[in-house]
């Protein structure tokens, strides 16, 4: 008679614990804790969101401007900014630039825990078929569009074409 490999049964105990941890905590997360409101977004929890450091530069020319922008996301459940809307402009695009490229996007990730920062040199706004040229000190209206989140709207300033935001 050959006796059993060493080992075997408590491989065996090790796999069935780790099966039982593993499935704990996916009831876990599908019972959720939210207190069922969807829209919980992706991850661990409800997007957070605030909006900071918003301006716009004053256009050089009549029929385009950039807007920045940080949205912070204090929550544990990540979003995604959708669409930007303002009276200044027919339309907002959003753009991702990498490198030298620019590029148009349909959104732009807002990380759990974390923020999505909208600045000159990167990813940003376009502002295209102004309604006017803004001009330094006027203030804009913002309404950004989440994919989870409702609506944030904004007073953002128009500063100068050379503005550079402190850190």
């Amino acid at each position: 008679m050959t006796p059993a490999a060493p080992g075997i049964p408590g491989v065996r105990k090790a796999a069935a614990v780790v099966l039982a941890l593993g499935l704990s905590a996916a009831l876990a997360a599908c019972s959720g804790d939210d207190g069922g409101g969807g829209g919980g977004g992706k991850g661990g929890g409800d997007p957070k969101l605030s909006v900071t450091g918003a301006y716009v530069s004053q256009p050089p020319m009549t029929d385009m401007a950039a807007g920045y922008l940080t949205v912070r996301n204090a929550g544990g459940g990540a979003d995604e900014l959708t669409s930007v809307t303002t009276p200044l402009a027919s339309e907002v695009t959003l753009h991702t630039t990498k490198g030298t490229r620019m590029k148009q996007v349909s959104s732009l990730d807002v990380p759990a825990d974390s923020r999505l920062e909208l600045s000159s040199g990167g990813d940003h706004l376009m502002l295209t078929n102004l309604s006017h040229r803004p001009k330094v000190g006027e203030k804009v209206s913002f309404t950004l569009h989440f994919a989870t989140s409702d609506p944030i709207e904004i007073k953002v300033p128009v500063e100068p074409t050379t503005y550079r935001p402190k850190d």
